[in-house]
């Protein structure tokens, strides 16, 4: 259910960069601002992590680094034992402690949207490995 929020802008540039930066990414200037107040205040609940957009739509990721859901996917399950699991991101992402605590602060809040990302991930693997089957015939 929608629920109305009248807007004033005090400077009128900025309801015009809105409205051409939705019409650009076809969106209605509602949709856009909505995205844009969610990220930002993602983001300030979260300092390091950024939203970048991708074929798959804009998605959460470090600052200087990977997507938040390649940090956790490499953080969990596995082969490799869990206390070992952090320094090796480290090394694998070359990323900074403070870096995989934001990328897990993140994901402790946004669980379900990094899961369903890492699930359409598997997803998507094992159709691609199908298909590499079926070529091998």
């Amino acid at each position: 259910m929608a629920h109305p929020v009248s807007l004033r802008f005090r400077r009128p540039e900025l309801k015009e960069q809105l409205a051409e930066e939705a019409a650009a990414r076809g969106l209605s200037t509602s949709a856009l601002a909505e995205e844009l107040i969610d990220e930002g205040l993602r983001m300030q609940r979260h300092p390091g992590i950024v939203f970048r957009p991708g074929p798959a739509g804009r998605r959460p990721a470090l600052l200087d680094g990977p997507e938040v859901w390649e940090v956790i996917g490499g953080l969990i399950g596995g082969d490799v034992p869990p206390e070992e699991r952090v320094a090796r991101s480290i090394d694998l992402f070359d990323l900074r402690r403070e870096d995989i605590e934001a990328a897990l602060a993140y994901y402790a809040e946004f669980t379900d949207e990094i899961d369903g990302w890492l699930a359409e991930l598997d997803r998507l693997s094992e159709e691609y490995e199908r298909g590499q089957d079926i070529l091998a015939r």
